[in-house]
């Protein structure tokens, strides 16, 4: 694999307009940011600071790179962690996964892998990648193929700008590596959760495999600098963190209150369920939250307050900390709050593979706020 050298001056800095490093001391920062943007999932952040901090101390700072500063015919892996959150908890990766892939990659393609980028910049999956970029010495793109967290493979922007998923490669904490070569965006989904399944409920993939002029026109610019940017906002101590995140995010707060029922299940790779949650200040309002992995619609009186793929998530009333799914609880005082996602995703096109009637629901999407109870 190349080394990052190639593009890192003496002091330390890209000879990039743009491009910077990644350190231990940006993790924590950068897996706030990626958590308020998961709308839940994605998995624990924390997890993925643990993991990269381990191969950063060990290999170095990892460059962060725009996709404008590296050659059109430079490789692009598009990786992260795959299953149910819940199991990714206490079925902790190896951290050897990603560089098994890239492995595998560079014999099935004939290329070395130049460049790697999360799938996903929302939870755990806009910072694990960062581990296999320390371990291979490469850089880590700024950008990712959601602008969020999803649930489901197809929901990733390469889809909607024609980038095939296939070769699709699967690999576990044990080094069990699979390639999948499918017909179809929804075969590869298929057969990855089934190999998902057999891994015991998670692993690591690898798919739209493209090189870096694809990957500008196919992906989300900027995902992780904007992560990065919200999670200093968290950080910087302010008296009520949640109106600092809602500011900068311009986001709309749905309800500030106490978490009065969870309802949670793991059935076919995913985590589904509802959660309920009590206004502060009446309790005669209640927030109904569907999810499945993520926050998938916020609902009060029957009528849709925000719903995907716009972004939802549920922070600690405190802190503004976000609380993934798979870590609500009862009597938890938080704040659920709800902002746009980046604009591919309410074209017609967007719609129909992320929107509302993608995951199951016959209501339409609508803007937030359009159907707003009021405080």
């Amino acid at each position: 694999m190349r080394n990052a050298s190639r593009i890192v001056t003496d002091s330390g800095s890209l000879d990039s307009r743009s491009a910077r490093v990644i350190d231990v001391d940006h993790l924590p920062v950068l897996a706030r940011g990626c958590a308020v943007m998961g709308a839940g999932g994605g998995g624990d952040s924390l997890i993925g600071v643990l993991m990269a901090r381990e191969a950063i101390l060990r290999h170095g700072p990892v460059p962060l790179v725009d996709l404008d500063d590296l050659p059109d015919d430079d490789l692009v892996m598009p990786c992260g962690l795959v299953g149910a959150p819940t199991v990714a908890i206490e079925k902790l990766e190896s951290g050897e996964e990603g560089v098994r892939l890239a492995e595998e990659v560079q014999t099935l393609l004939g290329r070395p892998v130049a460049a790697i980028m999360p799938f996903e910049i929302g939870g755990s999956n806009g910072v694990i990648p960062l581990t296999w970029a320390a371990r291979l010495g490469l850089p880590y793109v700024d950008a990712d193929g959601m602008g969020r967290a999803f649930p489901l493979m197809p929901q990733m922007t390469m889809n909607l700008a024609g980038v095939s998923s296939s070769p699709c490669l699967l690999s576990d904490e044990r080094l069990n590596t699979l390639v999948l070569r499918t017909g179809s965006v929804q075969w590869t989904e298929r057969l990855l959760r089934s190999t998902v399944a057999a891994f015991g409920g998670a692993g690591v993939a690898a798919l739209y495999l493209m090189d870096v002029k694809t990957a500008r026109r196919a992906t989300v610019r900027g995902s992780v600098s904007k992560a990065l940017k919200i999670g200093s906002v968290i950080m910087r101590g302010d008296v009520d963190p949640v109106q600092a995140i809602v500011t900068e995010l311009r986001a709309q707060e749905l309800m500030r209150g106490k978490v009065v029922e969870v309802e949670r299940a793991t059935a076919g790779g995913f985590v589904r369920g509802t959660v309920l949650i009590e206004d502060q200040h009446d309790a005669t309002r209640l927030l109904r939250l569907e999810i499945q992995n993520e926050n998938l619609a916020a609902l009060e009186d029957g009528q849709v307050r925000a719903c995907v793929p716009d972004i939802i998530t549920v922070l600690d009333a405190a802190s503004g900390g976000v609380l993934v799914t798979e870590r609500l609880r009862y009597g938890q005082r938080v704040s659920v709050i709800a902002f746009p996602v980046d604009p591919i995703w309410r074209t017609p096109e967007g719609l129909a593979v992320a929107g509302p009637g993608a995951f199951g629901y016959d209501f339409e999407h609508s803007e937030i706020g359009a159907t707003d109870a009021g405080d």
